[in-house]
């Protein structure tokens, strides 16, 4: 940029003594990423004026009102209207977080997702899941208010620079540029770059002996909480909290509970909160030494005792517990007895509790209802009894028409460890592997293939069936499960409906040769389960995909004369990385640096006839070349 007295951007109204600059370029950020012009100007101050790190956004807020710095006598004025977006800018991406300043609208409609087309973290449709700050199903306008965390992926990453805000004098940026106030109370006007280095991975710190010590020292922190301060409940239930219940019979206040085992016997602690949008499920022991007496005495047999209370809807309503819209009752899903003793056995004992619980973001819990598994025991000196508690949260449907939520193994690239999606018909289901029992005998239980994980399995198989055809088919459904896949999903999200998502599954089966062995069969004794797979997408967050899979069969010939003769199954997977890489990404190239005034500037008035123009700076140059030239001759002779 040339410092043209005539150049509208160069009117600046400053005050007396202090010289005006055209500041310069801030070209790189504090991550080191691509060069990026930055036209601001600058009020340049005597001592002390210096660009302030980016990194004070980690623990800035926003102010009240969004104020764009305008050249009014050197001060700063607020504006009614946040810094303009820029329109049309050539090569730069303005999309970034929006602020949400208080000053908004309250009835403005924001897009949560202007920048996530495709949320990684949303794995079960129709659902919100925990921590994922991009999951439609989650309903929430400010999800940090309600996550502890945002799940990585979930978020756009930015980058900002700032300075401090009295350094400012007119803003003439194309990015996006806000005010924040930082915590020591100054003011720092912000302006959102593009950064390339968010494209690519971070390279992550060694740790060893000698550093470890000096890592845990800058990073470390105090690993105890402060004691809990009286302060009044909070407006909504956030992720992890206890959820609050109350006992109108008793006119007391508890939490609703999830028994969970303790120590090596996994015997039940009673106390165990369940908390808020955690679904998970628990397994514990309860040991009875006198049945017959905790037959009908015991809570934890009876049924009642896990929907006799209401659940509060969030945790405000416990400043009052008797309006009835903070209250949501535990509703019945299935029959419940009470247990009854009758003579050497205790009927209806529960075994299993699982609560279904409808949420609405902030709104809190709308819906809770509840079902149970009970059995019978029989009285003995000493009964032992597993139980299993259930907590299932999942998204308030408006329509009693709604789906049940489908899990996926990625959205939409798979997840490594999460069930390899395959499709039999219509039907889509996990592959499976085959599964033993204790004696070694083959289970009707099968491992679930879990996506980049090799694995191997084998069982043994007792001959039931002579008839060698009979017997081929069922050693087949046996190594492939059944029924059996047909198709794999490309991606972790398929749709059984989208034929387009699913790849067909390639046999290989054994072929049969010619047998003199009247009495002789050739089956299949194993199965390797092959996959191609393969990284689509950006660097920074590449999408698994599932590029091809087949089943390889190995057979042998038995004899079958007798039934009982054991065979040896087994099934095996293997993943093969089939990614092509690209190459490392190269530095940005330099920008050219120009000098604050321009040395020619003067020629090229005079040339021009007083009118700067850059046509004229080649011929300048080769001028100013031939008058040098003819000064160094005059000097030789």
């Amino acid at each position: 940029m040339s410092c043209d007295p005539s150049h509208p951007l160069s009117s600046i109204v400053g005050t007396a003594g202090v010289r005006r600059w055209t500041l310069w370029l801030l070209n790189r950020s504090m991550y080191a990423s691509q060069l990026v012009l930055l036209p601001v100007f600058f009020l340049m101050l005597p001592e002390g004026a210096r660009p302030q790190p980016s990194s004070f956004l980690s623990r800035a807020a926003p102010t009240s009102s969004v104020q764009k710095p305008v050249a009014q006598g050197g001060t700063l004025q607020p504006s009614a209207v946040g810094s303009p977006t820029p329109q049309g800018v050539p090569g730069l991406s303005t999309m970034g977080p929006t602020v949400v300043t208080s000053s908004a609208p309250e009835n403005r409609t924001v897009d949560l997702f202007p920048v996530l087309p495709s949320c990684v973290c949303d794995l079960t449709v129709g659902a919100c899941d925990l921590n994922c700050c991009c999951d439609r199903d989650c309903y929430l306008l400010h999800p940090r208010t309600v996550f502890s965390f945002c799940l990585p992926g979930s978020v756009r990453s930015s980058s900002w620079v700032c300075v401090e805000n009295s350094l400012i004098f007119r803003s003439n940026s194309p990015f996006p540029s806000r005010v924040f106030m930082d915590s020591n109370g100054i003011r720092q006007f912000c302006v959102h770059v593009n950064n390339s280095n968010l494209n690519y991975f971070q390279k992550l710190q060694k740790v060893n002996a000698t550093n470890f010590q000096a890592l845990a020292a800058e990073f470390g922190g105090d690993s105890f909480i402060s004691t809990l301060q009286l302060q009044p409940p909070p407006p909504f239930y956030k992720a992890g909290d206890p959820i609050l219940t109350y006992f109108p019979k008793w006119s007391v206040t508890s939490l609703l509970r999830q028994p969970a085992g303790v120590g090596a016997g996994g015997v039940c602690a009673k106390s165990n909160p369940a908390g808020f949008l955690e679904s998970k499920s628990t397994t514990c022991i309860h040991v009875f030494k006198n049945l017959a007496s905790s037959c009908t005495l015991d809570p934890a047999l009876d049924a009642v005792s896990y929907y006799n209370f209401t659940v509060l809807k969030v945790p405000q309503g416990v400043t009052d517990l008797q309006n009835m819209k903070f209250q949501v009752p535990v509703t019945l899903s299935s029959q419940a007895s009470p247990p009854l003793l009758a003579g050497n056995t205790c009927q209806n004992a529960v075994s299993q509790v699982t609560y279904e619980i409808e949420t609405n973001g902030t709104f809190g819990i709308q819906k809770v209802s509840v079902s149970f598994r009970q059995i019978n025991l029989t009285v003995e000196p000493v009964v032992s009894l597993q139980q299993d508690f259930i907590i299932h949260f999942r998204a308030f449907q408006q329509s009693t028409t709604a789906s049940v939520p489908v899990p996926r193994s990625g959205n939409p690239g798979y997840i490594v460890g999460k069930p390899l999606l395959v499709l039999t018909g219509d039907v889509s289901h996990s592959m499976t592997l085959l599964q033993s029992q204790g004696n070694g005998i083959c289970s009707v239980k099968r491992h679930k293939v879990q996506f980049g994980m090799n694995a191997i399995s084998g069982c043994k198989f007792r001959l039931k069936e002579l008839d060698c055809s009979k017997l081929q088919n069922e050693i087949y459904q046996i190594l492939h499960g059944g029924p059996r896949p047909e198709h794999v999903a490309i991606f972790g999200n398929a749709n059984p409906a989208q034929k387009g998502g699913w790849t067909s599954i390639l046999n290989r089966s054994c072929s049969v040769s010619a047998m003199n062995c009247s009495s002789c069969c050739f089956i299949p004794i194993s199965l390797e389960i092959q996959v191609l797979w393969a990284y689509l997408g950006l660097q920074s967050n590449p999408q698994a995909h599932v590029s091809g899979a087949r089943f390889l069969y190995q057979c042998k010939s038995i004899q079958v004369s007798q039934k009982g003769t054991e065979v040896s199954l087994t099934t095996l997977v293997k993943f093969v990385d089939i990614t092509q890489k690209p190459d490392p990404p190269r530095s940005q190239p330099r920008m050219d640096w120009k000098l604050p005034f321009d040395f020619f500037y003067p020629f090229k008035v005079a040339f021009n006839k007083g009118v700067d123009s850059q046509k004229g700076s080649s011929s300048l140059i080769f001028i100013l070349c031939l008058l040098l030239l003819g000064i160094l001759n005059v000097e030789t002779k």
